[in-house]
């Protein structure tokens, strides 16, 4: 691990189930890195993790925090999902503008797999849990827009010796 290692915004992108959490959370160890999960804080305040429209102004809060980080020289690590391309360029974009490198790391699983981990998590009951049945699961695949390997060669990669 470098002493001071360079700031970097990590985004991490994958539907639920997909492995997000606890590669954040590994990656938040090792590096060492601020890990910002909405769902994580929406649990701890007893709100609906679907409440879209409190998840939106969360995630605004958690940008503009994250920023502030990285202009202070911390590493971040959103763990938003990035469903979307727009959002994985608005950040990338806003980073780089303040000359700070992007790391995408996007986690993919068959949606078997997702249902599986799914179903353990929920059977676990951890802090956040939420139920995703599969017909939810299926309708947030037909959502989902996977970065191709022409945006994923638009981030970073991360250092030598770390790889997600």
């Amino acid at each position: 691990m470098d002493v001071n290692p360079e700031p970097r915004l990590i985004l991490l992108c994958g539907l639920p189930g997909s492995g997000k959490t606890t590669l954040a959370k590994r990656m938040a160890r090792e590096i060492p890195a601020v890990r910002l999960c909405p769902d994580e804080w929406l649990a701890d305040l007893g709100v609906d993790l679907f409440d879209e429209r409190l998840r939106d102004r969360l995630e605004r809060r958690f940008w503009a925090h994250a920023q502030d980080l990285l202009r202070l020289g911390q590493t971040v690590i959103l763990e938003f999902g990035f469903w979307g391309r727009s959002e994985r360029d608005e950040k990338r974009l806003a980073a780089r503008a303040i000359e700070i490198p992007v790391e995408l790391h996007y986690l993919a699983a068959p949606i078997d797999e997702l249902c599986r981990r799914l179903e353990a998590r929920s059977r676990e009951g951890g802090p956040g849990t939420v139920p995703v049945s599969r017909e939810l699961l299926e309708e947030y695949v037909k959502l989902f827009q996977a970065p191709a390997d022409d945006e994923l060669a638009l981030f970073d990669t991360p250092p030598l010796g770390r790889r997600g």
